[in-house]
């Protein structure tokens, strides 16, 4: 039974790379990159309230039924205005602050200069040595501002060798911070500071609902939204009769928290776990759909994993042990807890695994496409060989991501994704199969995991290296421009960017005249266009009257058509790609299933069939057919 098991799964692996391996398109997205760090992400403008207007990734998918908010922190708001206040500066050299940052600055001019100076010496007094980043230097004070208690109070947990010993260094600064809510108005300003949050909120909703709900697909499971506590009650004495005592179980809502800070260090996702609280805390302008979110989430779906199944977890302590021992003789630190190393191995193997998957469907798109305007058998064989490279590149930087993470700790990771591969196309719940998992490993074939996959490793670096060395040369490269066009698109971008930052306040107004402004030194140009139709769609989802929202809209879509009409099909390709998925997704909003379509296959047509936009074109077109 088991080897007919075996071979249904290789039938259908094999099965899935004949089918990549006979059809691909690869296209471009250094347009699409520089385009996207100039112009806001386009988002959709329902008619419904405004709590509601944003796009969700599949019909009646509710991110709180999966543990997920989105949470606008006072706490943490609060923390990283006093670190400005502070001193704290992750802002890179060169590079202008947000609108944010700037307005905060603003509001602390006035601080008391005594107050100020003692929020800066301890700062400095506190700082990590070198090489320490912003992120780490605020890593600290972040932790801390969670386990605070809420504004005014603010009142900062006890002393004890329970908190992490980050917080402890920092722990002081909590009557700093106390005085500072007290003293700097900031108080006065949450209310502005919280919406502004939420703004951000707004923006990562859509993208981070849609990488939730492909995560949970991909494992097929739901998760654990609650936890349950023994806790022992003492009876009151009465009399000379000694207290009684009795165990009650308590549940618990266990929560994901997607935290937008708008004054955090770029680039960096801070992760924390507080009890049954999760954090994930994202800087402004961060793609929700990353490999940090995607693990913090993973890891809040697993966890719970390892409390159910902490028996079968137990039985294999002594093999587990074994394997930590074999790799303390080589020199590496492992934790000494067998079940964080479970822990730490199934989120890696599970993110490895869905990354790979999620290239390999890709390809499989991309193979279609190219083989239906291949000439002849010469080219499609030439795609054959191409795709083939291509999926073993794939398979190599898999395979590289859990050599990573087994030298830093996750033992099991190898093992987990052999695993994964032989369930995750059977449809059934991953935690269905976590004990005949655990239970069959074995600690020396583990323990010779990153030999026998050494080459690949090296494989997928050298390829690393070279793609990255490729980037530099193309940036090193000459560009034919002169030197009033650089300086002029330049400008360019930087007004857009300024732009940005304004349509994330929600002050549209002044958005529209600065972006109108600018059509009197750039006619013709397809991101102002763009930004026009981008700050009108999002008027439209604050608007709570229906003739106001669909003025909008159809003002939305005649900027949107301007832009394509204006763009050039060579160099602006996925811009045009956007501005058609944009326009399908308003028609269908609006009841134009007919004009909806058509721009749906349009971005079908343009779009690069490995992003994100293709694949809300191709489901934007889906939906139309639906009930």
């Amino acid at each position: 039974m088991r080897s007919l098991k075996l071979l249904s799964y290789m039938t259908k692996y094999l099965r899935l790379i004949v089918t990549v391996a006979i059809a691909v398109s690869t296209m471009s997205l250094a347009s699409s990159i520089a385009y996207s760090q100039a112009t806001p992400t386009p988002t959709p403008a329902p008619r419904t309230p405004a709590t509601q207007v944003q796009r969700r990734p599949a019909a009646g998918f509710d991110l709180a039924d999966y543990g997920v908010e989105f949470h606008a922190d006072p706490r943490l708001i609060v923390m990283m205005v006093a670190l400005e206040a502070a001193g704290f500066d992750p802002v890179p050299s060169g590079r202008q602050p947000s609108a944010f940052r700037s307005q905060v600055r603003k509001d602390l001019e006035t601080l008391d200069p005594d107050l100020r100076g003692r929020l800066r010496a301890f700062y400095e007094r506190n700082k990590l040595p070198a090489p320490a980043t912003a992120a780490d230097q605020s890593a600290r004070y972040v932790s801390l501002a969670l386990t605070l208690g809420p504004p005014p109070s603010l009142d900062a947990p006890d002393r004890s060798d329970d908190l992490p010993g980050g917080i402890l260094e920092v722990l002081d600064f909590a009557s700093l911070l106390r005085e500072f809510y007290r003293r700097s108005g900031v108080d006065e300003r949450l209310i502005s500071y919280t919406r502004a949050h939420q703004a951000e909120g707004d923006r990562l909703r859509p993208p981070a609902a849609e990488l939730i709900r492909s995560v949970l697909t991909y494992l097929h499971t739901q998760p654990i939204t609650t936890s349950v506590e023994r806790v022992v009650v003492k009876a009151p004495a009465s009399g000379k009769k000694k207290a009684a005592s009795r165990t009650e179980m308590r549940e618990h809502v266990r929560r994901f928290y997607i935290v937008p800070d708008l004054l955090a260090a770029p680039g960096a996702i801070n992760f924390r776990v507080i009890g049954d609280d999760y954090y994930a805390i994202l800087p402004e302008r961060t793609d929700p759909v990353s490999s940090e979110l995607r693990r913090a989430y993973l890891q809040y779906v697993i966890d719970p994993l390892m409390l159910r199944f902490n028996q079968a977890i137990a039985g294999r302590r002594d093999q587990i042990k074994q394997m930590i021992s074999e790799r303390e003789k080589t020199g590496a630190t492992v934790t000494p807890d067998v079940f964080i190393v479970v822990s730490r191995s199934l989120v890696a193997a599970a993110d490895a695994r869905y990354e790979e998957s999620r290239r390999l469907e890709a390809l499989s798109r991309d193979v279609r496409g190219k083989i239906d305007r291949a000439p002849n058998e010469a080219a499609r064989a030439a795609i054959v060989q191409e795709t083939r490279a291509a999926i073993s590149a794939v398979q190599d930087d898999a395979i590289s991501k859990l050599a990573d993470d087994y030298e830093n700790g996750a033992l099991l990771a190898f093992f987990f994704a052999d695993q994964l591969k032989g369930i995750e196309s059977s449809g059934f719940d991953v935690a269905n199969f976590f004990v005949d998992m655990v239970s069959s490993f074995d600690p020396v074939r583990e323990s010779k995991r990153l030999t026998e996959n050494a080459e690949a490793r090296q494989r997928a670096r050298a390829a690393r290296e070279a793609r990255l060395a490729a980037r530099r040369a193309e940036v090193e490269t000459p560009v034919v421009y002169s030197e009033a066009a650089t300086a002029r698109n330049a400008a360019l971008v930087k007004q857009l960017t300024e732009i940005e930052d304004i349509l994330r306040l929600k002050d549209y107004q002044n958005a529209e005249t600065r972006l109108k402004g600018l059509l009197t030194d750039y006619p013709r140009e397809p991101r102002v266009f763009f930004a026009l139709a981008q700050t009108a769609s999002l008027a439209a989802a604050d608007a709570t009257d229906e003739n106001v929202q669909a003025e909008r809209l159809n003002r939305a879509l005649g900027n949107y058509r301007l832009a394509v009409a204006a763009a050039s099909p060579e160099t602006d390709r996925p811009l045009i790609c956007r501005a058609h998925e944009a326009m399908g997704r308003m028609h269908a909003f609006l009841d134009n299933t007919g004009e909806a379509a058509k721009e749906f296959d349009e971005a079908i047509k343009i779009c690069d069939a490995r992003g994100t936009t293709y694949n809300e074109a191709v489901e934007g077109k889906k939906r139309l057919s639906q009930p």
